[in-house]
């Protein structure tokens, strides 16, 4: 059975790209009907959090990618890492360093300072047992090293083909710090053994990792697991993705009204495409459709405006009713939620995310859109006033609108839309006058969905009602205009 893992470590937020990693290996267990494992590589106790590992765990869960096993934490496991180390030295394939940290320091600037390269010179395997025991009297701290062998290390990664390297300059790697703690290398190894794990899927990063670890399933006489190194995802700079580009922390797509479906196939089709067609698919449709063997070996770099257009169809795509639970979130932190909207006025609420739906990328989008809609305090745009609202003949046509708006028994977009242009018509003039105007006074926009739609929505007092403030809109923007 394939059995893969997440493992992030607690030190930060869950990114983009370990987040994309999860995915992966949360794709690639579901496609093979194995298991995905959730561990929380916590073992650097200066830098790791509660706090951190509870934003990851949250992060995860709203993605969607639940894991079958776990959270193991690496901070709870510290006694099988020292005994697994003991078992090396056992089989004379480690052994234990009594070098301080400053005392290498110094011979390896010794060493660079004659221009040669420099590696752990296994001063401490050559000790006499006798120099030993004087050691282990004074108590001095100790650290466990592995003995690394001369050897070609070849192997098969699932998204790089073949990869060989030869272990001439891999130093004797430390295992076991002297205060007992485990380094990365070994931890991350005798967790894979202890469990099960078939297939090692992560950042390509870890590529340089991966022989010391090959050297350490060997001497633990282990089956290899398969690896694959997924290519780092690059910010527009071309470089690594990291706070500087203003991303840190998957939660913060969240918070600025991403969907998590659109984040996952955001995250896929930045290394790996489900089909042809750019459009979104469903977990099912991707988890049916996976497999290591199409992901790019290319960096892909991260593409906000991508994300912002799959965001926008999955909104556009979604009944009103489903967007409803999240629309509400979002006026409820703009304090433009009324506790009707759950009631009476409910079915009107539905209407209005139909509506404006179509012209939202983000959730947040729904909150500058519906305040108009939902309170007469709404930003009017300058220009828009300039270009819309200077027409002389405007104050007498509004005034002939409203009283033939008033009229209106049944106000509906069609017959709100067959008023206006008959009024257009008598008084000779363009129907696209009025209905910019209109838009303007009513919405304070140059944009918005169907107008009539919209007027419809708003009702036939609020919509009079604000078509009464033409001159008072225009004193505003010339005041403003002339502050500045």
């Amino acid at each position: 059975m394939v059995r893969v893992r997440f493992a992030p470590s607690p030190t930060g937020h869950l990114h983009i790209g370990a987040a994309r990693t999860a995915l992966f290996n949360w794709l690639y267990a579901q496609n093979h009907k194995g298991r995905f494992i959730l561990r929380i590589e916590d073992t650097d106790f200066a830098r790791s959090s509660e706090k951190m590992s509870k934003g990851i765990i949250e992060g995860l869960e709203w993605l969607g990618l639940t894991w079958d096993e776990g959270p193991v934490f690496q901070s709870r496991r510290i006694a099988l890492y020292q005994k697994k180390a003991e078992e090396l030295i056992k089989k004379r394939k480690a052994y234990y360093c009594y070098c301080l940290p400053e005392e290498i320091q110094e011979r390896k600037e010794s060493v660079q300072k004659r221009g040669k390269y420099w590696k752990y010179d296994r001063r401490c395997l050559h000790l006499s047992e006798e120099t030993k025991a004087q050691f282990e009297k004074k108590g001095k701290a100790k650290a466990v090293r592995f003995l690394v062998p001369e050897k070609e290390i070849q192997y098969i990664d699932l998204v790089h083909g073949q990869i060989s390297i030869n272990t001439t300059h891999i130093e004797d790697f430390v295992l076991l710090r002297g205060d007992g703690m485990p380094t990365y290398h070994l931890s991350v190894v005798v967790d894979d053994l202890d469990l099960g794990i078939t297939h090692v899927i992560r950042g390509d990063d870890h590529i340089s990792n991966t022989p010391k670890q090959i050297l350490l399933y060997e001497a633990f006489e282990s089956k290899l697991p398969s690896f694959a190194h997924l290519p780092l995802i690059l910010g527009p700079d071309k470089k690594k993705l990291s706070k500087r580009h203003g991303v840190t922390s998957v939660l913060q797509f969240k918070d600025d009204g991403y969907l998590p479906l659109a984040i996952v196939n955001f995250l896929a089709q930045m290394s790996w495409s489900p089909g042809k067609e750019e459009r979104i698919y469903s977990m099912e449709e991707m988890v049916q459709k996976f497999s290591l063997e199409n992901v790019s070996k290319g960096s892909p770099v991260f593409n906000l405006s991508k994300l912002d257009w799959l965001n926008g169809q999955l909104i556009s795509q979604m009944p009103a009713s489903d967007l409803f639970p999240l629309v509400q979130e979002e006026l409820e932190r703009e304090n433009l939620w009324c506790k009707d909207f759950s009631g009476k006025n409910k079915e009107w609420l539905m209407k209005l995310i139909d509506l404006l739906k179509e012209r939202c990328r983000t959730l947040k989008d729904f909150s500058v859109s519906a305040r108009p809609f939902l309170s007469d305090d709404f930003p009017v745009d300058s220009a828009g006033v300039e270009k819309y609202l200077k027409d002389e003949r405007l104050p007498a046509l509004l005034s002939i609108l409203r009283e033939d708006f008033a009229g209106i028994d049944d106000f509906r977009a069609e017959n709100i839309e067959r008023v206006l242009r008959a009024t257009a018509e008598k008084e000779d003039v363009k129907a696209a006058l009025l209905i910019h105007a209109l838009r303007m006074l009513t919405l304070g926009m140059r944009v918005s969905p169907g107008i009539f739609d919209v007027i419809e929505l708003l009702g036939k007092e609020k919509t009079i009602q604000r078509m009464s403030r033409l001159e008072q809109i225009k004193d505003f923007n010339k005041s403003s205009r002339e502050k500045l």
